[in-house]
């Protein structure tokens, strides 16, 4: 006799003949929020790894300590596993994802519960968001592994605007976030991030979590902005770490010259020049910037 069900999962039954009367998106609806299955098929030129790990998501939802009416903003909603977990809270939740397959569904799932922004994340204001939903956001996804770096820039550039941001990113790239001085990890990202925020690797993701499985491990990185940065020239101080770091092999001094300072300017500051960048922290960029400053002041004024 014909069963007047579809069992999904156990305890989870769809009555059948209401299935043949919706649409197949509807369908597609009801089946990922039975039982959470991959609809989509991932397009690798968008970095597409989609998490299905329900703890987790319930992890990452944990260590965001989510407070009545903060506005969160997730990077790469996808088919909406993490929003699942978001939307029930007491937030204004959006939304920035490029694919339009993802959006239709996302529409569909969660209507006024989340507000879309169907955009390439980096062409974002991030500020302009801020500032139209009533102040500083929080940014949590399961970001494109290949625009890391590009995601962290974006998010430094618009740090004013952001409380904290919560992101898994590779196993290997999380660990040179938070290097320290003379590591081999440690470099023009490990400063950067730890010059705009505190950051901290909170657990590690294995590669079975995420569909399609990627060839590495992930982990999921916390960065908490900085209200109040150090005093210095910010432009001069990105340049010095790029350019040094640029040439990481040779000495500070070396490094120095590429950008135009020459031996008359260097030995004028009490710095030992034979390091090299990666043996310095965030603190002897800064003292370096400070001196370098400076000079280049007191040279513009005469």
């Amino acid at each position: 006799m014909h069963m007047p069900f579809l069992q999904i999962e156990k305890n989870s039954l769809i009555d059948t003949s209401t299935i043949f009367w919706i649409s197949p998106t509807t369908f597609i609806i009801l089946t990922m929020i039975y039982s959470e299955i991959i609809v989509l098929k991932p397009i690798k030129s968008l970095g597409q790894n989609f998490l299905r790990d329900e703890n987790i998501l319930h992890k990452i939802v944990e260590s965001l300590d989510i407070q009545s009416g903060d506005v969160i903003v997730e990077i790469g909603s996808g088919q909406g596993a993490l929003t699942k977990h978001l939307s029930d809270k007491l937030v204004k939740l959006i939304g920035i994802e490029v694919d339009e397959r993802a959006v239709r569904l996302l529409r569909e799932r969660f209507g006024e519960k989340l507000e879309l922004i169907h955009q390439d994340v980096l062409d974002v204001n991030l500020g302009e968001l801020a500032q139209n939903n009533g102040g500083k956001v929080r940014i949590v996804g399961n970001i494109p592994y290949y625009l890391t770096s590009e995601i962290l820039f974006w998010l430094f550039d618009a740090r004013i605007a952001v409380v904290d941001a919560t992101l898994m990113v590779q196993f290997e790239v999380a660990r040179r976030l938070v290097a320290p001085p003379k590591n081999k990890e440690y470099g023009i990202l490990s400063i950067f991030t730890q010059f705009y925020t505190e950051c901290e690797m909170l657990f590690k993701v294995s590669r079975n979590c995420f569909f399609p499985k990627p060839e590495v491990d992930s982990a999921v990185v916390q960065f908490k902005f900085k209200e109040q940065l150090p005093d210095c020239d910010e432009k001069l101080f990105r340049s010095i770490v790029r350019s040094t770091f640029g040439q990481r092999r040779k000495t500070m001094r070396n490094g120095l010259k590429s950008m135009g300072f020459d031996d008359s300017v260097l030995d004028r500051i009490s710095f030992d020049f034979k390091k090299r960048p990666e043996e310095l922290g965030v603190e002897g960029f800064l003292l370096l910037t400070s001196n370098l400053s400076k000079i280049l002041n007191s040279k513009s004024i005469s």
